[in-house]
């Protein structure tokens, strides 16, 4: 059975969900990965109206598509942040609340809880053949359904620290993170849902250091898990293959973007300068896949190694390009790039 090739709607949360499986499937996907806004998945209806998760399969059986993985990222990062005025424009009402910060982090938290149950009254109701697909994912000990996510972090804002500060305040943010996310993933656990953080800049884990301190933060926690996303690696000089092979256990999911980074002194350095993606002189930006420098080759043959057996999901980010031309691209390209594994040694016919 081969890994489904799937489009995340979180960049697409201004098309229904109808307009938006008919251009995907048109455009030759296998599924869509369900981000928790616009009205591609709705956590609270989930739970409060017992003919919704079946509605929203039959949205997507109507297009021929499946569905391997929700995300929640936005409800994530509120978590553990420093929350201010920002977050208000990418939370639920519900959980924003009066704004109020600790209020909105223990609500955050709630939502993400939420959908944990949510995410396991979805996929229990899902078709024959998708129920297949979370199974092949699940064999190698892993859970069968999987949200993705962000977290939220307290210190990432003292990345490059001045006045300087010891190391006590680096250990009270992991312990932060581990205070608001061992019941979170006690939840997730007794769901038998798989929590994958999205590694990334202004999360607790960014890097293949602070991924480390993060599973050891909450124990090694089973329900702890990683969507994996080179795009946020490569441009930080980070070994995306080493991530993998150090990281396979728990890698839940796949995201397959591209990034452009340069080879040469820029206006603009890796930190962004304050500018738009797309600006002129920034040291890198993000391409749709192929069109960067990732190696795709090299960690699809990692993936194959850890016998990765989830979806490849284009979450499709290029500021230069349409994203309708760029998607319909991008799925040619992953369906190109991956491919089965070997039955047996190539010389193995040589054998007497």
């Amino acid at each position: 059975m081969g890994r489904p090739v799937c489009l995340f709607t979180g960049q697409w949360a201004d098309l229904g969900l109808d307009e938006l499986a008919k251009k995907a499937r048109a455009f030759g996907y296998d599924g869509l990965e369900l981000a928790c806004w616009g009205d591609h998945f709705d956590v609270r209806r989930a739970l409060a109206e017992p003919d919704y998760v079946g509605a929203q399969w039959q949205r997507l059986q109507r297009h021929g598509l499946g569905c391997f993985a929700l995300s929640n990222h936005l409800v994530g990062q509120a978590i553990c942040d420093p929350v201010d005025e920002r977050h208000r424009s990418i939370l639920p009402a519900h959980v924003w609340g009066d704004g109020e910060p600790e209020g909105v982090r223990r609500r955050a938290a709630d939502e993400l809880i939420a959908t944990a149950k949510a995410a396991k009254l979805f996929f229990d109701a899902a078709p024959k053949a998708v129920r297949e697909q979370l199974a092949a994912r699940a064999s190698g000990g892993g859970p069968h359904y999987v949200v993705n996510g962000f977290t939220g972090s307290s210190i990432w804002h003292l990345l490059y620290a001045f006045p300087p500060l010891g190391p006590d305040r680096i250990d009270a943010g992991y312990r932060d993170f581990a205070a608001r996310f061992r019941p979170i993933l006690d939840a997730f656990q007794e769901a038998g849902v798989g929590f994958a953080l999205e590694v990334h800049p202004t999360e607790i884990a960014f890097d293949i250091a602070t991924t480390r301190r993060a599973i050891a933060a909450v124990d090694g926690h089973p329900a702890f898990g990683f969507n994996f996303d080179p795009s946020h690696l490569c441009y930080q000089n980070v070994d995306a293959v080493a991530f993998v092979r150090e990281f396979g256990a728990r890698i839940l999911n796949v995201h397959v973007k591209d990034v452009w980074w340069s080879s040469a002194p820029t206006p603009i350095g890796v930190f962004g300068g304050h500018t738009p993606f797309g600006a002129a002189g920034r040291a890198w930006d993000f391409r749709s896949p192929g069109r960067g420098r990732i190696d795709f080759e090299s960690l699809i043959r990692a993936l194959g190694d850890i016998e990765y057996r989830g979806p490849l999901t284009v979450e499709w980010e290029d500021p230069h390009m349409d994203r309708e031309a760029g998607a319909a691209e991008a799925a040619a390209f992953v369906r190109r790039l991956d491919f089965p594994r070997a039955g047996q040694a190539f010389d193995r016919a040589f054998a007497r």
